[in-house]
């Protein structure tokens, strides 16, 4: 029997699974969640393509150039173009399946988003990562009723197991009847972003542990650019996480404002005229960070949504507004709302090729999880673009070579995370990975995570604080300040440093090397 594993159900996974079902090969949907809660539901601001409908004279060779532009020209080029390329497509192609895209008479209506001079942003008001999911899970419902894609609900990612660099299976487990399953087969990984190494400062998920990816990693599958970590400028701390105050809000008109001498001062639209509040979110957010440390600029950074009128907040961020006023019973119609950057999105993940594989043969990864598309910083706009690509992407690579598939029930020992282990983590990475960073906190965090690691704690702890160490290492070890990475000690440009940063398990050890980013050595 052939079938391939897909590990997380978001939209790259389910991307990957409908890919899968309709070229005719059979798949197993594994997820911890149902689909309806996965991560990607909580996407707000929409997703790019040239498609140039709003009579710009857009075209896909600018959505290429903002793209290499917006990441710092760290991205490999051959991907971007292949995405970019793909994107009016796969935008069409979610509109037709249903996910109800503003449009007019058939055409769809653009917006503006972050490091982009036209409008290529299609969305679902301020809700379009649900919109989309919703239209992808009544599609793979077609293909489970037939019985080509099957549901593993409710388990999760437990182990891996690899012989010369080729898979050979992986563990999953019921978190009902706590049983362990041994599958083998062609596997591509969705598990999202390392959000769980920073519980609480997030815009993610809370289900989302980040074990997925310590697991793979202590197992030798190699990461890339672990140090590029995308802090969202308009968050807002709320039980558990950071709610996010979409970039649709500045896109429509919303502006960023501190006081300055008793006088609101729009400090993003005094140095950066040409796209003002919608510069990438690097820049936006590391001007927050600064102006807050003038001493005449005492208080909160605020976004000021009050100007925008009647009809936007109806037909394009009512969803938005919604939110604000439920969770912080304020109005944003009516007064501004002070906001912080969060971490939102991981740049940085399983290193892969243009077809998604991965350094072991037999596993792919796509979305969130994988290094391929970002950069140094993401586009608002690309992550759905990114995630809904990749995923079809990976499924493609993942149809050929397929090995037999099996499930067995096995024994297996599952290591179980201490709470206060990962508070710990959590606080050392925080203090190396801010928004600003240099050698002094980089190497206390290493030094901090170092005394962690050699402490009695379990497996699992050991193998999330190797990753975490790998991260710092690789923040390290770049010597430069290039798009979400910044050091106050570097803070210039190196091309030197116009490489990926990868990274590798080794024991105890971790090996970390440059390479181009248009290399697929060992891909």
């Amino acid at each position: 029997m052939k079938r391939v594993n897909i590990i997380g159900a978001g939209i790259s996974g389910l991307s990957a699974a409908i890919c899968l079902a309709k070229n005719g090969t059979a798949c197993c949907l594994i997820s911890s969640m149902p689909s309806e809660r996965a991560q990607s539901v909580l996407a707000e601001g929409g997703i790019n393509a040239a498609l140039d409908t709003m009579g710009e004279n857009d075209t896909i060779k600018e959505h290429f150039d903002d793209t290499m532009k917006g990441g710092c020209f760290l991205e490999s080029a051959s991907a971007v173009k292949i995405l970019t390329d793909n994107a009016p497509e796969v935008v069409m192609e979610l509109f037709r399946l249903g996910a109800p895209l503003m449009s007019e008479k058939g055409r769809l209506i653009l917006r503006n988003f972050g490091g982009q001079k036209k409008k290529r942003t299609a969305f679902a008001k301020s809700s379009t990562g649900k919109m989309i999911m919703t239209a992808l899970i009544d599609e793979a419902r077609k293909y489970e009723a037939s019985g080509l894609i099957k549901r593993y609900p409710h388990h999760e990612f437990a182990g891996i197991n690899i012989t010369d660099g080729s898979l050979d299976s992986i563990v999953v487990r019921d978190s009902r009847s706590n049983e362990f399953l041994s599958l083998a087969g062609n596997t591509i990984i969705c598990t999202g972003g390392m959000n769980g190494f920073f519980e609480g400062m997030t815009t993610g998920t809370t289900q989302n542990t980040g074990n997925a990816a310590a697991i793979l990693f202590d197992a030798g599958v190699e990461f890339a650019d672990l140090e590029f970590i995308q802090y969202h400028p308009t968050t807002v701390g709320i039980t558990g996480k950071r709610m996010l105050i979409s970039e649709a809000a500045r896109g429509e008109g919303g502006r960023l404002f501190i006081m300055r001498n008793n006088e609101k001062c729009y400090f993003m639209e005094e140095k950066y005229p040409e796209l003002k509040n919608l510069m990438p979110r690097d820049v936006v957010s590391r001007e927050m960070f600064f102006v807050k440390e003038m001493p005449e600029c005492p208080g909160e950074v605020y976004l000021d949504m009050t100007e925008l009128s009647s009809d936007i907040w109806k037909n394009k961020l009512s969803d938005l507004r919604k939110e604000i006023i439920a969770y912080l019973h304020k109005d944003p119609a009516a007064e501004p709302i002070a906001v912080s950057p969060g971490i939102h999105f991981f740049m940085g993940g399983i290193r892969v090729s243009d077809r998604h594989e991965t350094n072991i043969r037999g596993l792919f990864a796509a979305g969130e999880c994988a290094c391929k598309y970002h950069g140094a910083n993401r586009l608002g706009g690309n992550s759905l673009l990114g995630a809904a690509f990749g995923g079809k992407t990976a499924a493609e690579a993942a149809m050929k070579d397929m090995p037999d598939w099996s499930e067995e029930r096995i024994s297996f020992e599952q290591s179980v995370s201490s709470p206060s282990v990962r508070s710990r983590l959590k606080d050392i990475l925080l203090g190396g990975l801010g928004i600003a960073r240099d050698s002094t906190r980089l190497e206390k965090a290493l030094d901090e995570s170092g005394k962690l690691y050699r402490e009695d704690i379990t497996a699992i702890d050991r193998m999330r604080v190797r990753l975490g160490t790998a991260a710092l290492r690789s923040a390290l070890e770049r010597k430069e300040s290039r798009g979400s990475h910044y050091r106050t000690d570097y803070p210039d440009k190196n091309d030197k440093y116009r490489k990926l940063t990868v990274v590798k398990s080794a024991g105890d050890d971790i090996i970390l090397r440059f390479i181009p980013a248009d290399s697929e050595e060992k891909l």
